[in-house]
């Protein structure tokens, strides 16, 4: 195969570029926040800790919808639950995903930088 970068490069892409597992995860990750709902969900929980309930009316949500989404925010692990007798609460499990929903609309000039 011809290339047109020199070989140092290529030696230095070839040298950090991640492995297939890694970039798969990454690709994962980012996943969860590709669906309408999720990135309202995380933008909420990246500003208050919420129970079902709260977070399905203050987002205009059926509840169903907005506990299936929570569940699949779990398993990937992004948010989190703590129960407080029968109600379940919850919360961004890690800033640094607010973090990267803030920095993509900062890319998008949403807000500025």
């Amino acid at each position: 195969m011809n290339l047109n970068i020199d070989r140092e490069t290529r030696n230095i892409v070839y040298e950090y570029m991640p492995k297939q597992s890694t970039l798969s995860e990454l690709a994962e990750f980012f996943s969860s926040f590709s669906d309408v709902t999720r990135a309202k969900i995380i933008c909420a929980l990246s500003i208050s800790e919420m129970c079902v309930g709260d977070l399905a009316a203050i987002l205009n949500l059926n509840q169903t919808t907005c506990s299936h989404q929570l569940r699949y925010l779990k398993e990937k692990d992004i948010v989190q639950d703590r129960r407080v007798g029968k109600m379940i609460y919850y919360s961004i499990k890690n800033q640094k995903v607010a973090d990267v929903l803030l920095m993509g609309a900062e890319c998008m000039g949403m807000i500025p930088a």
